[in-house]
């Protein structure tokens, strides 16, 4: 014969739990946990999955459902959201006052009442502070801000969605412009749990195609705290650091500085800025060019009006150079004309001299005649022959 074994039924369990629970946990309790899922059903109550994870491993160490119910869901969540200025989705941490309660069909859960938007906000400012702490400490913090950005940016490489509002205003600024910017879409997810990846996948993409562009714009238009949160994540920034190009920021977000942002070549508020500084940069680019020209073509007219004056001064120290020249060869040569006159035989005529020749030469020595020889002698008003008797040599 069997014996019949001593049991409860499993509702009676189920009910000993919900009594145990009840007398060990009759109050509140706040619990810290992080979203790992939340929804609102068409009934207007929002269920949420919480867990725990260990901070080594990442491995999940708890788990539990929790309700927030449709008469509390304005009171809670839109009270965290407006204090946080994000939505509450997947991935946060929070600090909550819940109530445990046992259901003997649907287990344990958890009612929560009210959320503490301050601890949220903590943990994303010490993941931050995490963040920019690791990157200092790997010396590339500054990194992206020393790549040179050209004097005129012409070919952007573009991260964005392609259907985002942020996207389409970037694009339409450039189009107001004269100047031709030309732009290539690397499509990206911009938020949410594929952010991280999508964004460093793309940026990875521009670095193979380096050469193409001037520079990398990281746009996405406006969006809530929680929207933009990836922005702030290691992996982003980290790569950001390491692009080969200078990147520009346009994420759309007021009351905070990403870590993007913050190592970023340039940081600008939103997609249209970035588009308002692109065509600016090439406008002041113009302007200086065309500064250049007009400084230029002053410098050539004053050069010219110099050459021009220096020119006339040659000129006129030529013309004066001339003349002095001129004069003295003039004294020159009435001083050379004196001489000749003083020399002329006519003068020498008249002196008393005569000249005797020979054969039509002068004769300048007693050795260039014989005794015999005929002779011209040459006096002022006539010629005589004469012939050589005797040659008489006087002694010096």
């Amino acid at each position: 014969m069997q014996t019949q074994v001593q049991h409860i039924t499993l509702a009676q369990l189920q009910g000993r739990i919900s009594i145990a629970l009840a007398e060990a946990l009759p109050l509140p309790v706040w619990v810290s946990a992080e979203v790992a899922d939340i929804k609102i059903n068409a009934s207007g109550h929002c269920y949420i999955e919480l867990i725990e994870k260990d901070e080594k491993s990442g491995a999940t160490v708890a788990q539990a459902r929790a309700t927030i119910w449709r008469s509390q869901v304005m009171n809670t969540v839109g009270r965290f959201e407006r204090e946080t200025g994000q939505r509450l989705v997947k991935g946060l941490k929070i600090l909550f006052r819940a109530t445990v309660q046992h259901h003997a069909v649907y287990g344990m859960s958890l009612q929560i009442q009210q959320i503490d938007a301050l601890h949220t906000i903590g943990d994303m400012e010490r993941r931050k502070q995490l963040c920019i702490e690791q990157l200092q400490k790997e010396g590339v913090w500054d990194k992206n801000r020393g790549v040179a950005l050209p004097l005129v940016v012409e070919r952007v490489a573009v991260i964005s969605s392609a259907t985002a509002a942020g996207y389409q205003d970037f694009m339409k600024e450039l189009g107001r412009s004269i100047y031709h910017i030309e732009t290539e879409l690397f499509e990206a997810t911009m938020q949410g749990e594929s952010c991280d990846d999508s964004v460093v996948a793309a940026l990875q993409a521009i670095a193979a195609r380096k050469g193409e562009f001037d520079a990398i714009a990281i746009i996405r238009g406006g969006g809530s705290t929680s929207d933009l949160e990836c922005f702030n994540s290691y992996l982003i920034a980290s790569a950001v650091t390491q692009a080969p190009l200078p990147v520009l920021t346009g994420i759309g977000h007021d009351k905070d500085t990403s870590v993007t942002d913050m190592v970023a070549n340039t940081q600008l508020k939103t997609p249209t800025a970035v588009a308002a500084w692109l065509n600016q940069r090439a406008a002041d680019f113009d302007g200086t060019l065309e500064y250049f020209a007009v400084a230029l073509r002053d410098l050539c007219r004053q050069s010219t009006h110099r050459a021009a004056l220096q020119l006339e001064q040659y000129a006129t120290n030529v013309r004066n150079l001339a003349e002095r020249t001129l004069q003295s060869e003039s004294q020159r040569l009435d001083s050379i004309a004196t001489l000749v006159a003083n020399f002329a035989p006519e003068r020498i005529f008249r002196l008393g001299y005569a000249i005797a020749r020979k054969e039509g030469k002068a004769l300048q020595s007693v050795d260039n005649v014989e005794v015999g020889d005929t002779i011209e002698v040459a006096v002022a008003d006539g010629k005589l022959n004469a012939t050589v008797f005797e040659k008489l040599r006087v002694e010096s």
